[in-house]
């Protein structure tokens, strides 16, 4: 008899939900991004960056919608449920753990690629799969601890990228950025398209935190907005300032371009380029660490609802926290780091983004004409130019990058369709799930995994 308590503790702030939105993206602006200048140039890439940013700012003005008006562990898988119904569910939760799984791995190369940089003699896959293993421990102990971790790690990283701005603005200069800056003509911003979107990607996220906000309705619009506020700024000023130290080929291709950069200012033997090295591990860690905390809340949400085995939903009897997730999670990424690279591992999680993008901002069109009486806290401005402008770049964008990439968007459909033929094969599609279990927390029960005549509305 194995018993579940599938209730979340309510223990974060305005602050917290900052601290993790912010958190979760900050480690884009360190690397990944770089990628970009490699397919399209400084100039294509500062055009899909702009592209992108706006698309994230009509996004997450329209997102917020759905976060507040249905505060579920499930986020995406959610709202597509309540809008699309079970298979339309299937998709976003998918695609949501696509995003998330992948990213991780992606962060990980990062953190070993700054510490080889530090030390050669570390071994950047050692450094990874112990970086897994820390802070999946670390995401056990609690949300609440989870949270001020997050909270304290991510301001270290904004403070950094500021003193990094500080550094590098002095030897900025527009001949460097505008040299060689658009190599393979105006189409090749497309191909840019997911190395802009690593700049953002991931910031939804919050969404699966929505049972454990104090105050929610409020909580949760304060927190998505100033985190995409913080976030735009840091972007911009972070690709822009960096490409015009030299020429941005050169730092392409690299998991540390910042260190690299500063070392191109200061030196790479300077104290002061070793130490930002060091402390530039605590953004990579932010993000890290708050994506294994939201793809571990994908998981759990996904197994209460039946859609993935119901062992995922367990919680640790002292923690209250899903560490049979946490677990799992960590075992796809550590996976994901013997047979995938940063660039491809980028691809696949910036494309599950956008698949997600595009269900959440239908499902908001669906529930604006499905239930107009939906207590909405917060409902997207300018409706419905802010929804359908995100709904339409997130197409393009799942359009290019299939067209540039589409050798892992193969492997992403794969996957999908493996996953679909699964959950028809075994009539998960006929076992409705309530849909109170959207409009508020589950109540705390108990249940057996030996009893499959549990019903879904009792979790």
């Amino acid at each position: 008899m194995v018993e579940i308590q599938p209730e979340l503790k309510k223990v974060l702030k305005p602050v917290h939900l900052w601290a993790l939105g912010v958190g979760l993206v900050i480690s884009g602006e360190y690397f990944g991004w770089n990628y970009g200048w490699g397919v399209a140039g400084t100039l294509g890439f500062l055009v899909a960056t702009v592209i992108v940013t706006i698309f994230y700012v009509t996004f997450i003005f329209s997102f917020t919608e759905l976060t507040t008006a249905i505060p579920h562990a499930g986020g995406p898988f959610a709202y597509a449920y309540r809008a699309l119904g079970p298979f339309g569910a299937l998709i976003a939760g998918y695609a949501t753990l696509i995003e998330f799984v992948f990213a991780a791995p992606a962060i990980a190369f990062a953190l070993g690629s700054y510490v080889h940089f530090l030390y050669p003699a570390v071994p950047v896959l050692a450094t990874a799969i112990g970086c897994y293993v820390i802070f999946t421990c670390l995401n056990a102990l609690g949300i609440k601890e989870s949270a001020l971790f997050s909270v304290i790690v991510t301001a270290l990283a904004v403070l950094e990228l500021i003193i990094y701005l500080g550094i590098v603005a002095p030897a900025f200069e527009a001949a460097n950025f505008l040299k060689n800056s658009l190599p393979y003509g105006w189409t090749s911003i497309f191909a840019a398209l997911p190395f802009a979107i690593w700049l953002y990607v991931c910031i939804e996220g919050v969404a699966m935190m929505a049972e454990e906000v104090k105050d929610g309705k409020k909580a949760i619009a304060q927190g998505y907005i100033s985190g995409i506020l913080t976030l735009m700024v840091l972007a911009l000023g972070v690709m822009i300032f960096t490409g015009g130290i030299t020429n941005g080929q050169s730092l392409a291709s690299i998991d540390y371009p910042l260190p690299a950069a500063i070392g191109l200012v200061l030196g790479r033997d300077n104290a002061i380029t070793k130490l930002f090295a060091s402390i530039g591990l605590f953004g990579l860690i932010a993000s890290f660490h708050g994506i294994i905390l939201t793809y571990s809340r994908q998981l759990f949400a996904l197994a209460r609802s039946r859609y993935l085995p119901v062992s995922l939903a367990r919680l640790h009897p002292r923690y209250r926290t899903p560490h049979v997730a946490l677990l799992t999670g960590a075992g796809f990424g550590m996976l994901a780091l013997f047979y995938l690279d940063t660039s491809k591992l980028v691809i696949l999680s910036t494309f599950g983004a956008v698949i997600m993008y595009i269900t959440s901002m239908v499902s908001l069109f669906v529930l604006r004409a499905k239930e107009p009486t939906l207590v909405r806290p917060f409902k997207a401005p300018l409706y419905p130019f802010f929804p359908g402008l995100a709904l339409g770049l997130a197409v393009v964008a799942a359009i290019a990058i299939f067209y540039y990439y589409p050798g892992l968007c193969l492997v992403f459909f794969v996957g999908l369709g493996l996953t679909s033929l699964i959950f028809f094969l075994t009539g998960s599609h006929k076992q409705l799930i309530d849909e109170s279990l959207y409009r508020s927390p589950p109540a705390e029960v108990s249940f057996s995994r030996t009893n499959p005549a549990v019903k879904p509305s009792e979790i």
